[in-house]
C-alpha cells in the first residue's frame, strides 16, 4: 500500500505537457475570434453610420427639395454631428455628388440653384481601404 501512493503522488511531465497544449490551442483559437469579432463591430458600425447619414440626406431632401452642399449642412438638424468611419478613425467621407440634367440650367445665373433642387450630396461612402468579411469592398457598402 505505501509503494502505491508513493508512485500517484502527483502528476507526470507527459500529462502536465498535454494539458498546457491544449490550453495553448484553445487560447489561440479565442485570440482568433476576438480579432474577428472586433472587426465584424467595426463593419456593422460602419454600416449603420452609413444608413443613419443616408436616412438623414434623404430627410434633408424631403423638406427642402434639394439635396445638402455637404455633409455639414445636416447638423445640427438632422444629425448631431458627423460620425467618425469606424475603420479609419476619421470623419473623412467619400460624397457622391449628385449630377445636374441639364448643364446649361445650372450654369445659367438667373436660376435659382436651390430651388430648383440642385447638385448636392446624394450618397455616402467610405474612404478605408480593404473589404469586409464577406470580401465586398468598403466602399461599395
Amino acid at each position: 500500500m505505501r509503494q502505491r501512493r508513493k508512485n500517484q503522488a502527483g502528476f507526470s511531465l507527459i500529462e502536465l505537457i498535454v494539458v498546457v497544449t491544449i490550453i495553448g490551442i484553445l487560447a489561440s483559437v479565442a485570440v482568433v475570434q476576438v480579432k474577428q469579432a472586433q472587426r465584424k463591430a467595426q463593419e456593422a458600425a460602419l454600416r449603420d453610420n452609413l444608413f443613419e447619414m443616408r436616412k438623414a440626406i434623404d430627410n434633408f431632401y424631403a423638406d427642402k427639395q434639394r439635396y445638402p452642399n455637404d455633409l455639414n449642412e445636416l447638423v445640427p438638424n438632422y444629425l448631431r454631428k458627423i460620425p467618425k468611419d469606424p475603420v479609419t478613425k476619421q470623419e473623412d467621407w467619400e460624397q457622391i455628388q449628385d449630377n445636374p440634367s441639364n448643364p446649361e440650367e445650372m450654369a445659367d445665373p438667373n436660376t435659382d440653384n436651390l430651388s430648383q433642387g440642385g447638385p448636392g450630396v446624394i450618397d455616402v461612402k467610405s474612404k478605408a481601404p480593404g473589404s469586409t468579411l464577406d470580401n465586398v469592398p468598403y466602399n461599395e457598402l
